[in-house]
């Protein structure tokens, strides 16, 4: 057998005191939240008769929920957590999308 000391490895940096917060959660649902207000608008502007576009349409709106939620994600963590701002900037961004994808289906 071999006669060695241990050797204590000490790590030169020290480690942060406080950690990054993470809203991942708030962010999601506010995005969500965006996305079904989205949802509703045109149900609003014309009726009824929406859910005739939304029969055929329905894939393009749907694909645009994990695009608001994403977007609701980002926009919190990147505003910090506030959350006046991150609602009104992801309800804003996420209606103009639906609205672009809305008037872009119509012709």
């Amino acid at each position: 057998m071999r006669n060695s000391t241990n050797i204590a490895i000490t790590s030169a940096e020290a480690s942060p005191g406080t950690e990054e917060t993470t809203w991942s959660l708030a962010g999601a649902f506010i995005g969500f939240l965006s996305w079904l207000l989205a949802l509703g608008i045109p149900f609003l502007i014309y009726g009824p008769n929406t859910l005739f576009f939304f029969l055929y349409t329905w894939p393009f709106f749907l694909a645009l929920l994990p695009v608001a939620v994403v977007v609701g994600i980002a926009l919190h963590s990147l505003l910090r957590g506030r959350l006046i701002f991150s609602c009104m900037t992801t309800v804003l961004a996420v209606t103009l999308m639906f609205g672009i994808l809305f008037l872009w289906l119509m012709g």
